[in-house]
């Protein structure tokens, strides 16, 4: 009987959630839950210097966003250190761990000479069988790895990866300071934890013989592998800040959706035949790292703005409300503490959502409805809002008092018998209205607007605008 499937997505707290830290997370979370099985969530934060508690709440905040719940954790290396210190004392023990005294300025020195040689800079085992201990000098504690033969990685991806010893290095365990080090701690943490199946980025590959070698060297069995491709900029150069935002959050704030993002990243390196646009239930059910490619995949901002404006066309008002009402507020459109209800939120979507390609598009589109006053724009009311245009008006105000089903229909049918009388286009009458009514010249459909205002706010606006 096999283990469970068992996953982890382990950041390291040092800045933003980075999008491909992001797929990382994502392509191990479908993995768990296709399987029924767990994610866990585990900080590594052994870098005292560049970890912040800031980059730390930043990184649980875009999980939340995102929907990718964690099963176990966030786990937090820093407060496992007696674990990875009973590990030390272990190899010790058995002879598989030895303390090098080499200070910083030998250590340059040798690399610096090996790389005159043409040899690899890697650590020449100076204390490898060293026996003195000089007092009070400092020293790490190195792990002895075998010095022939070679490891083979069997990566779920890339097949049968081998990798020669004699190119690997007695990599260290702790540091002066008796802190532990990434290689170390990793191997120790998902064995500890039960991981069965290690997913992540393909600049991790090169580390993945040496914790082979820890894991061996501990009696831990291996997990199986999978290293992802990396995510490239459309110029072919590794996605970074120069091809625009990169983290999870930067997009919240664009406006961006998290279905939207989280289905974009999925189809980025995985595939199920031509489908695009995937629920969560259905990327749940199809994913397999059969169908993910190991070449790299290239980031198209422009598919994302596709994607991101199927899902506001496409989610229902209410479930979108909540998205939008942040943006709401951050525009000045409404002001905190504004007492709405989502439900109040969600009845102006309708007419917004077919021509929004973000939501703070959204919001600012919006912003006639949730007026209580209109604030017109100074050209629009200078050209719509003439002597000439006063009349139209008072004929739409009659015509809109006397209705008795006040109806899309109905609506339209006055605009059309007032524009047959007055022997003028539509526009010639619309465009007064919906400055009247919104303050500008472009808003949703006239009789969208109209409806969603109500007879009331209606009336009161275009009396207000033959005021103004």
């Amino acid at each position: 009987m096999t283990d469970p499937t068992k996953v982890r997505f382990a950041p390291s707290p040092t800045g933003f959630l980075h999008i491909g830290g992001v797929r990382t997370a994502l392509f191990n979370w479908l993995f768990a839950r296709h399987h029924k099985g767990k994610f866990v969530l585990r900080i590594e934060d052994t870098d005292h210097e560049r970890s912040t508690e800031e980059s730390i709440s930043e990184i649980l905040e875009s999980m939340k966003w995102l929907g990718l719940d964690w099963d176990e954790g966030p786990y937090r290396q820093t407060e496992r250190q007696e674990i990875y210190s009973q590990k030390v004392d272990q190899l010790f023990k058995e002879n598989k761990a030895y303390r090098c005294y080499c200070t910083p300025d030998e250590l340059d020195r040798k690399r610096n000479e090996a790389q005159k040689k043409g040899l690899k800079p890697k650590y020449d085992g100076t204390c490898r069988d060293r026996a003195d201990s000089p007092a009070d000098a400092a020293s790490v504690v190195r792990f002895r790895a075998p010095l022939e033969g070679s490891v083979v990685v069997d990566d779920m991806l890339r097949g049968k990866v081998v990798f020669d010893v004699a190119e690997l290095d007695d990599v260290i365990l702790q540091r002066t300071d008796g802190s532990p080090t990434y290689n170390f701690v990793v191997v120790v943490d998902d064995a500890d934890m039960g991981i069965t199946h290690v997913v992540r980025g393909d600049d991790h590959l090169s580390n993945t013989p040496r914790q082979c070698l820890l894991y061996d060297a501990l009696n831990f069995s291996r997990p199986k592998f999978a290293h992802i491709s990396m995510i490239l900029g459309q110029d072919k150069a590794r996605l970074s800040k120069r091809h625009g935002a990169t983290s999870a959050l930067a997009y919240r704030d664009m406006g961006y959706l998290p279905a939207a993002l989280i289905n974009y990243l999925a189809r980025l390196g995985w595939s199920h035949g031509d489908q695009e646009i995937f629920s969560c239930a259905e990327m749940i059910e199809h994913f397999s790292f059969d169908s993910v490619h190991t070449s790299a995949a290239v980031f198209d901002p422009d598919k994302l703005s596709w994607l991101n404006e199927h899902y506001i066309k496409s989610t229902p008002p209410e479930e979108l409300a909540p998205h939008l009402e942040p943006f709401l507020i951050r525009s000045g459109v409404l002001p905190e503490g504004h007492g709405l209800s989502f439900a109040e939120i969600a009845k102006v979507i309708p007419s917004l959502n077919q021509r929004a390609k973000t939501l703070i598009e959204m919001a600012e589109k919006s912003a006639f409805y949730f007026q209580k006053e209109v604030v017109f724009d100074e050209k629009a009311k200078t050209k719509f809002l003439t002597a000439e245009a006063k009349p139209l008006l008072e004929k739409v105000i009659a015509g809109l008092s006397s209705l008795e089903n006040f109806s899309a229909e109905e609506i339209e049918a006055l605009f059309k018998k007032t524009v047959e009388d007055e022997g003028m286009k539509l526009g010639k009458l619309a465009q007064p209205v919906r400055v009247a009514l919104t303050g500008t010249t472009v808003s949703p459909g006239i009789y969208d607007v109209i409806l969603l205002l109500g007879k009331e706010g209606t009336l009161a606006r275009l009396k207000n605008a033959l005021q103004a």
